[in-house]
């Protein structure tokens, strides 16, 4: 039997503080380097065609009449997304720093993250900033579910790095965690990722919104959101955690990126 190189679950519990505020205390895994028998990675759950279908139709359904059930959206997105995986695997290889992140594989985690060292940058850099969000938002990069019913090992952490660089993408295009900004996130992630899931969510979000949001979407953030992820450099392949203290602004531009149209606060009720 041939043995397969993955990674090893290992277990810590911290918490993120910013400005004295505790954001979350949470246990969750890192990956260690190892060797096992039988499996692609660890939590990998090997699925027929047939098995992935019925994945994606019952969690398509249940994320439909509950779109806060974000392990629906995750099982969706797995059993749907392989030829968009493919291309943007592609994307990153053909990157030079894409390229970087697929071999040295870095995950977004409370562990990884240097939070008091980030928390001392300037206003306006991306590491401030990604704090500021994650602060005034609630949320942490703890929350980004484990890739499960992926069958190839590469394209599974494309799929992961996608989750965790979700929040980072939300600070660079200004928008808040409430579902007019999620909606607007998934606007560009769908030009940007061809993703399912994406198309899925950009096209039904928008039936959730009050006509006053809709306006809003349809009239300046829409078009904003769409024009951007088609022309953007691919957002995977920024190695993020060497970049903490680049100007969020000078960030955008290099990605070409316009700054958002309109201003969201942070004070409606959040989706993720």
């Amino acid at each position: 039997m041939a043995a397969f190189k993955l990674s090893r679950y290992t277990y810590s519990v911290v918490s993120l503080s910013v400005n004295g505020k505790i954001l979350a205390r949470q246990q969750h895994t890192s990956w260690s380097s190892d060797h096992h028998y039988g499996t692609l990675y660890p939590g990998h759950i090997q699925t027929s065609p047939l098995q992935k279908a019925l994945l994606a139709v019952g969690s398509g359904v249940a994320a439909l009449q509950n779109p806060y059930r974000h392990d629906m959206v995750a099982v969706l997105g797995e059993t749907t997304g392989h030829l968009a995986l493919i291309k943007l695997r592609n994307k990153m290889r053909n990157d030079p720093e894409g390229y970087t992140i697929l071999i040295e594989r870095p995950r977004i985690r409370l562990s990884t993250l240097d939070i008091s060292s980030m928390s001392t940058l300037p206003d306006g850099s991306l590491g401030r900033e990604y704090l500021r969000f994650l602060d005034e938002n609630k949320v942490t990069p703890d929350t980004r579910a484990d890739v499960k019913f992926v069958d190839d090992e590469e394209l599974a952490y494309v799929m992961q790095r996608y989750r965790e660089v979700h929040d980072l993408l939300h600070t660079l295009l200004g928008m808040p965690t409430n579902m007019l900004g999620e909606v607007a996130v998934k606007w560009f992630e769908a030009a940007q990722t061809g993703l399912p899931m994406c198309i899925l969510g950009a096209a039904l979000g928008p039936l959730r919104l009050s006509t006053s949001r809709l306006q809003k979407l349809m009239g300046s953030l829409g078009p904003w959101a769409l024009r951007s992820g088609s022309r953007a450099r691919c957002v995977l392949s920024v190695f993020y955690e060497r970049r903490w203290e680049q100007k969020l602004e000078e960030l955008r531009e290099e990605l070409n990126i316009d700054p958002p149209p309109i201003t969201l606060s942070a004070n409606s009720k959040k989706v993720s």
